[in-house]
């Protein structure tokens, strides 16, 4: 359930929730107009309290501070972050500049930054995402926690399609089409660079290009909008990778339900692989490969279930449990042994003596006989290589005058 602070920010909702059971924070967008009330300095006769309305789906300054100020609250509680996004971008008026909206704007991206636990960020239905909103929720800022959706009639990008319009396609630019495009366009055209047009033909003509520039500007500019709105549409974000899946809102809770469940195992995994390799960095990346790799390697002929959420969660439930014999868990203690071997390498003689003593000290009788027998061993070893690569006294005796 959300509840909404009243009468702080209310172009931004954030509460706790329940996602099938599992606690999440989530942040909404109010998109309607809401009306603020700044009341009067008691200190001040002269002051009066003022009545400002704030456009909805706009981060002002401080609906951007609520929304930082939260996501690093969930962030201390170890909640899972949803955000349903619905921005069209920050409110750029000079008050607003100077109450410091942007670096409001930076706290969220921090706040993002510094996040610990899953976020799924969703477009819901005939949502947009534009301006600067997109860039402070962009998944690269954490690509180890952050995945956006997006559901078929949501749209997406930093410019809205007409300012593409008017910035990429200015007035030559459409003239360029309609010559090239339109037939009466062309052919005027090319009456004005045939030879022997006079000064008064060439005028005429000139006025005719006009008057059908004219009368084709409105065509030319909506089918120019309407191309740059394709670029928006979640098809085109997802093949150029803005975008991990197309999500219907019908189905929007059973998904993200098994996709937050599969992210919360992972980070779990995830966790105990970095603990393993100590000091060693271990990327993102490299760690979601050893997963893969350990699923492929129970499931032989169906790795292609690596999609399948649902399929993943019922292999981690068995896996992340630390103690039980499992292909993760026994990979990471190879990870352990590995790391613990490395690091010894590095160990002075004299330090190494006190592990040595130190170790043998919590092996049990047996295990120590055999650690001894094992070092006697390897010194007698030791002993042989040396006297046969010294020469005997006999050989140095030879060739002796």
């Amino acid at each position: 359930m959300l509840f909404r602070s009243q009468p702080w920010a209310q172009t931004v909702i954030v509460g706790r929730a329940r996602l099938g059971g599992i606690p999440t924070g989530v942040v909404a967008v109010e998109v309607r107009t809401v009306e603020t009330t700044f009341p009067a300095d008691p200190a001040n006769a002269d002051s009066e309290a003022k009545t400002v309305s704030q456009a909805g789906q706009v981060w002002f300054p401080d609906s951007a501070f609520k929304t930082a100020q939260a996501i690093y609250d969930f962030n201390r509680e170890e909640l899972p972050l949803v955000v349903l996004a619905n921005w069209r971008g920050f409110s750029g008026g000079m008050k607003d500049m100077f109450d410091q909206v942007v670096k409001f704007g930076a706290y969220i991206v921090d706040a993002l930054n510094d996040y610990n636990q899953p976020i799924l960020v969703y477009l819901p239905p005939r949502a947009e995402l534009r301006g600067g909103s997109w860039v402070v929720i962009d998944p690269t800022i954490n690509p180890s926690m952050m995945e956006l959706y997006a559901d078929p009639s949501a749209t997406g990008g930093v410019l809205e399609p007409e300012a593409i319009v008017e910035i990429k396609y200015r007035a030559k630019d459409v003239r360029k089409t309609m010559e090239r495009l339109d037939p009466v366009m062309r052919g005027l055209v090319e009456e004005m660079a045939a030879s022997g047009v006079t000064a008064a033909q060439r005028a005429e003509l000139d006025q005719r290009l006009k008057r059908r520039e004219e009368q084709l500007a409105g065509v030319y500019h909506q089918v120019a909008v309407q191309f740059a709105e394709l670029h928006d549409t979640p098809t085109r974000m997802k093949e150029k990778g803005c975008l991990r899946e197309i999500v219907p809102w019908g189905g929007a809770r059973k998904y993200f339900y098994w996709r937050l469940r599969r992210r919360l195992l992972e980070v779990q995994l995830e966790k105990q692989i970095v603990a393993a390799s100590g000091s060693r960095k271990v990327e993102h990346s490299q760690r979601v490969a050893m997963a893969r790799r350990w699923f492929a390697e129970d499931h032989p002929t169906s790795a292609h279930l690596w999609e399948e959420d649902g399929q993943v969660v019922a292999w981690l439930e068995g896996q992340v449990v630390e103690g039980t014999r499992c292909t993760v868990q026994d990979s990471i203690k190879l990870i352990k042994k590995e790391t613990l071997l490395n690091n010894m390498k590095d160990v002075s003689s004299e330090l190494a003596e006190d592990v040595i003593m130190f170790m043998a000290e919590k092996l049990s009788p047996a295990k120590r006989a055999e650690i001894t027998k094992a070092v006697a061993e390897l010194g007698e070893v030791e002993r042989e290589k040396s006297n046969s690569s010294s020469p005997s006294p006999a050989s140095e005796g030879e060739g002796s005058p």
